[in-house]
C-alpha cells in the first residue's frame, strides 16, 4: 500500500488551487464556459469605453469635420480595452496551464528569498494533466479566438478608416 506523500507546497500555491481561484474570479471566469459569455463581456467593455474614445478622437482637427471617420476611429481605438483585458486573461490562464503541466511545483515558503521546488507525485501529475487538457486548454482556445477576432476588427477598422481618408 502506497503511503500518501505529504505536500510541502502552501495550499494557495498549488496549481489546482490556483485554477480554482481563477475559476471563481469574476474577471477570469468570463471565458470559462462558453465563447458567447466571453464575447458578451468584451462587447460590454467596448460599449462602455467607445463613447470616451469617440470623444477623444473628436479632438483631432482632421476628424472633427468627418463624422464617419470620427466615429470609426473612436470605435476602433475603443477595441484596445477589450484586447488588454484579453491579454490579461491569457497571461493568467496560460500561467496556470504551465503550472498544471509541469512535473515540479515551484513555491515560496515565506518570501521571495526561499524559493523551493517540489516534484509532483504521479497521482498529482495525472490529475493536473487532465485539468490542463480538459478545462484550461479550451479556455485558452476561446481566448485565442477572441484575440484573433479583436485583432481582425482593429486591423479591418484601421484599414477602412485609412481608405476613407483618401476619398
Amino acid at each position: 500500500m502506497a503511503a500518501t506523500i505529504p505536500c510541502p507546497v502552501p495550499p494557495d500555491q498549488r496549481p489546482q488551487e490556483e485554477f480554482t481561484q481563477l475559476s471563481q474570479s469574476w474577471f477570469f471566469a468570463w471565458p470559462r464556459h462558453r465563447q458567447i459569455d466571453l464575447d458578451k463581456a468584451l462587447l460590454l467593455s467596448w460599449l462602455l469605453i467607445a463613447p470616451l474614445t469617440v470623444l477623444i478622437a473628436s479632438g483631432s482637427w482632421s476628424l472633427r469635420h468627418d463624422s464617419i471617420r470620427l466615429v470609426l476611429a473612436g470605435a476602433v481605438s475603443g477595441l484596445v480595452l477589450p484586447m488588454l483585458l484579453l491579454v490579461r486573461q491569457w497571461l493568467g490562464w496560460s500561467y496556470v496551464h504551465k503550472r498544471l503541466l509541469s512535473e515540479r511545483v515551484e513555491y515560496e515558503e515565506s518570501g521571495w528569498y526561499d524559493g523551493q521546488v517540489w516534484e509532483k507525485p504521479l497521482s498529482w501529475r495525472e490529475r493536473d494533466l487532465l485539468l490542463a487538457q480538459h478545462e484550461v486548454r479550451p479556455i485558452l482556445g476561446r481566448l485565442g479566438r477572441a484575440m484573433a477576432t479583436t485583432t481582425g476588427l482593429i486591423l479591418g477598422g484601421a484599414s477602412i478608416c485609412q481608405a476613407l481618408s483618401f476619398r
